[in-house]
C-alpha cells in the first residue's frame, strides 16, 4: 500500500527532506510551495504550487488526496501557513510534524537588539540608527510596508523578487538570492555606509554572513524574534529527525 506525505516547503530543510524521501518504496511525496517567489528552487519529486485557501481548503485537499502525514517545513516566520496546517491536522486527524531549523545564537562580541515583531523593530529603528541613519533591511520584500513611514532613514533592501509599494521613501533595492559570503557582505555594507542591520531570526547558514560582517564592522543588529512554535504539535530541528518521524507515521 502506498502512503502519501505532504511537505509544506520552500526552505532548504524542505528540499533536503524531499531529497531523502523521494523514491522510497511505498511512499509518495508531494511538496507544496506557496508560489510567492517567481523562480523558486524546486525540490525533488512531485511539486504543487499555490495556496490551499486557508485551513478549510487544506483540510479538504488532505482528504481528497488521502494524505497520511504532513510535515510543515515552511519558513520559521510563515505563521499563517503553520496555523492552517495545525487546524487542518486537527480537523482531519492527519498527523502533523513541524520542522524548524534552530534560530541563530548570539556571540559575545555581537551587538544584538531584539524586537518581538516587525512593527516593534520599526518603532525602535530611529533611536538605533540616528538621524539620517543608513539601514540594511533583510526582512523580506513583503515587510517594507512596515517601515514605509520612516522617511528620515535611508534603506538598503535586499530581496529575491522586486518589492511592491508602499516602502520607505529613501530605498535602494538589491535583488539577490543567497547563500552569501562574509567578504561580499562586508563590501556591500561598506559601499552603502550601513549603520544598522535589521533581520529576522530565520536561522540557517545561507544568510549568516551578514551577521559576521556586522560583527566585524561593529554594527548593531536589530533582530526580530521568530513566532513561537504551535502548542501540542511535535517539533524537530533537523532533516534527519523528520525522516525518522515520517518513517514512523507514513511508512
Amino acid at each position: 500500500m502506498t502512503r502519501r506525505l505532504l511537505i509544506l516547503g520552500g526552505t532548504a530543510e524542505a528540499r533536503g527532506l524531499a531529497e531523502r524521501l523521494v523514491g522510497r518504496p511505498g511512499l509518495r511525496v508531494v511538496s507544496s510551495l506557496a508560489g510567492r517567489v517567481a523562480d523558486p528552487r524546486l525540490p525533488a519529486g512531485e511539486v504543487r504550487e499555490g495556496g490551499f485557501g486557508g485551513p478549510a481548503g487544506l483540510a479538504a485537499w488532505l482528504r481528497e488526496h488521502r494524505i497520511d502525514a504532513v510535515v510543515d517545513a515552511t519558513h520559521p516566520f510563515a505563521r499563517r501557513m503553520t496555523a492552517s496546517a495545525v487546524a487542518a491536522s486537527a480537523e482531519t486527524g492527519v498527523p502533523l510534524l513541524v520542522l524548524r531549523r534552530p534560530g541563530w545564537r548570539r556571540r559575545p562580541d555581537d551587538d544584538w537588539r531584539w524586537a518581538a515583531t516587525l512593527e516593534e523593530a520599526a518603532a525602535l529603528l530611529p533611536g538605533l540608527a540616528g538621524d539620517g541613519g543608513r539601514v540594511f533591511l533583510t526582512t523580506g520584500r513583503r515587510s517594507l510596508a512596515v517601515f514605509a513611514g520612516l522617511d528620515d532613514l535611508w534603506f538598503l533592501a535586499r530581496s529575491v523578487d522586486p518589492p511592491e509599494p508602499p516602502m520607505p521613501r529613501h530605498t535602494h533595492v538589491v535583488l539577490s538570492r543567497g547563500p552569501y559570503t562574509v567578504p561580499g557582505e562586508l563590501a556591500l555594507m561598506r559601499e552603502h555606509r550601513i549603520d544598522v542591520l535589521v533581520t529576522k531570526d530565520s536561522g540557517g547558514e545561507m544568510t549568516t554572513a551578514k551577521l559576521a560582517a556586522a560583527r566585524e564592522l561593529g554594527l548593531p543588529v536589530l533582530v526580530v524574534r521568530r513566532p513561537p512554535a504551535p502548542d501540542g504539535v511535535p517539533l524537530v530541528d533537523t532533516v534527519e529527525a523528520a525522516v525518522a518521524w515520517v518513517g514512523a507515521h507514513a511508512g
